[in-house]
């Protein structure tokens, strides 16, 4: 069921998301050589509890830490731990903090020191085509709307979008239903209504969109070895235009 957020929830859904967009700009800040992807994760857990908050993936179906933290070749999913970041690395993180009773999840890629320029056209397309689907993130549309304007700007930039992993709502729940995929044909899926709030998170591969998961059951990577970016926000779609809620203003 599709759930419709009334004004006194999105008080706090909003508050949720500005510390999730807070949380992210932290890892970013330290995405850079001789930094580990565990010591990125410590400070953004610490900074989410700081705020009175819970990390929104700590323990979820099991998940080992508070920050996915995704590098090169990995799609998402990415488990911390004692890989050190080193100059040219992509660096792709997803986080989500829990506040009086709701989610906010967003995610974004990073350059770790230089990188090359095929690498950051690859970061650039990613962004943009969350913007390409936001255009359609109105009352009226249908999530199947966003889902092609995302997948039609990625392919016309020579990249694929992963098939297998998608988009969703959020609220009281980190992963509510619609499902919004990243691709597929206009005019489908449930038409998108004022209260509905959707993270709209195209991941974007270099080369095949196909993925394999290692054994750990989480770490989810290209199955060419090609790099992958991932970028996401909290959208509210309202009665004008859409409201990107995984944002810093006001904390």
């Amino acid at each position: 069921m599709i759930t419709i957020k009334n004004d006194r929830e999105l008080v706090s859904m909003r508050q949720a998301c500005k510390i999730t967009a807070a949380a992210r700009a932290l890892a970013g800040e330290m995405v850079r050589p001789g930094v580990t992807t565990k010591q990125i994760d410590r400070a953004v857990h610490d900074f989410i509890v700081a705020q009175g908050a819970k990390p929104s993936f700590l323990n979820y179906c099991g998940y080992p830490a508070s920050v996915c933290i995704s590098v090169n070749d990995t799609v998402v999913h990415g488990i911390p731990g004692d890989y050190v970041l080193k100059e040219g690395d992509i660096v792709s993180v997803d986080v989500g903090a829990y506040y009086m009773g709701f989610h906010g999840d967003c995610a974004a890629t990073y350059p770790c020191g230089a990188i090359s320029t095929e690498a950051q056209n690859l970061i650039d397309v990613t962004k943009q085509s969350f913007f390409e689907g936001l255009r359609f993130a109105a009352r009226g549309h249908r999530v199947s709307d966003i889902s092609h304007a995302i997948q039609t700007y990625v392919e016309s930039n020579g990249y694929s979008v992963v098939r297998s992993l998608v988009g969703h709502g959020v609220g009281a729940q980190l992963h509510e239903e619609p499902n919004v995929p990243n691709y597929g044909a206009p005019g489908r899926g449930p038409r998108l209504l004022p209260g509905m709030t959707l993270a709209i998170e195209p991941m974007v591969n270099e080369g095949v969109y196909d993925v394999r998961v290692h054994r750990d059951g989480w770490t989810t990577v290209t199955a060419d070895g090609k790099l992958s970016a991932h970028y996401e926000n909290t959208v509210l779609i309202t009665d004008g235009e859409p409201e990107i809620l995984t944002v810093t203003e006001g904390l």
